[in-house]
């Protein structure tokens, strides 16, 4: 840390918040949360504790539409992290529902509980963005969201800026994220280990913005911790945007086999991504490659710059590529994912 980057606040006296803690960047962010020495972390839950079990945490039952759980939850709470959102929807009223009303009853009970909370870290995404002029953009980019959940994500925003004269808000937009428990980059190792590597366009020019799970909960928790990234919007991404063969070489070598690399045209991605969701129909299953997802692919941004996050908050990301592709393979096979 520098001169430069501002005074962290003291550690926190009460409660610590957490929405979306039994998933993925959650549960990572709970698990932070408690080696940073917090003692108090509340988490929001609708019945199976999953990947908070046997976690010193407080378990809060209820859902984002609950306002006697969304009560309890943020009563007395300094911080508060919102990350529990619908990733995957087939409608736009459920990506509402979840992502935009949820976000909304949230900031109403953070409001109604007083003036105790220091500060309230919603997680949004790069897919807010969608559209954008720019290869690399950066917190000032306008948002053209492709997709539903990018639009839901967007909204989610506006949302939030409609409380931030009452509350300290703080929001995050992460690129993609990869780790142990994560599932939709996960199809494509699945892929890799049965010897085939599908790459869209050329797969040498940089392509694609990721930040490892634990990587990103840190910076969250430092977004938190400063005064300074109150009322803004940070990426928090990779140091560089990384190509399809970095990120293929990166996977093979932990996997330790050799794959076969098939190119698909950008031009056929739309039509994978719908034949995807009607064999996912016939299953009964909605898969992470759908059509919002290529649509995401073919037209929205996905690379960012972090460039913003690094200079004001001290946002420094520690796990090289081949070392956090290696740790989330060995995590897959001591799980029986792969």
């Amino acid at each position: 840390m520098t001169s430069d980057h501002p005074q962290r606040n003291a550690a926190p006296r009460g409660p610590v918040a957490v929405t979306g803690g039994t998933g993925f960047v959650g549960s990572h962010l709970v698990e932070c949360l408690l080696a940073r020495g917090y003692t108090d972390v509340r988490c929001l839950v609708r019945r199976d504790a999953r990947w908070l079990e046997g976690l010193d945490v407080t378990l809060v039952t209820g859902d984002m539409n609950d306002e006697e759980a969304l009560r309890t939850l943020v009563g007395g709470a300094e911080q508060v992290f919102h990350v529990a959102a619908m990733t995957r929807a087939r409608s736009w009223e459920a990506f509402h529902r979840a992502n935009v009303e949820g976000t909304e009853n949230l900031l109403r009970a953070a409001e109604n509980a007083g003036t105790n909370i220091r500060q309230i870290v919603l997680t949004s995404s790069l897919a807010a963005v969608g559209r954008s002029s720019s290869a690399l953009p950066d917190e000032t980019a306008p948002l053209h969201p492709v997709s539903m959940y990018g639009r839901s994500k967007m909204e989610m925003e506006r949302v939030a800026h409609t409380f931030m004269d009452r509350l300290p808000i703080t929001v995050i937009r992460p690129p993609a994220v990869y780790g142990p428990r994560e599932t939709d980059i996960f199809s494509f190792i699945q892929t890799l280990e049965r010897g085939i590597c599908p790459i869209i366009g050329r797969g040498h020019e940089p392509a694609l913005s990721l930040v490892h799970v634990t990587d990103l909960v840190t910076g969250m928790v430092g977004a938190a911790e400063s005064d300074a990234s109150t009322g803004k919007t940070w990426f928090m991404g990779s140091d560089e945007a990384y190509s399809w063969y970095q990120i293929r070489d990166a996977v093979r070598e932990a996997l330790g086999r050799r794959v076969i690399t098939v190119h698909v045209p950008r031009a056929v991605v739309p039509l994978v991504g719908a034949l995807s969701e009607w064999t996912g129909r016939m299953l009964g299953k909605y898969p992470p490659l759908n059509r919002e997802k290529a649509a995401e692919i073919i037209h929205a941004a996905t690379m960012c710059t972090s460039e913003n996050a690094k200079r004001v908050l001290g946002f420094r990301p520690q796990i090289p590529l081949a070392d956090g592709m290696r740790q989330t393979i060995e995590w897959y096979r001591k799980a029986g994912w792969l």
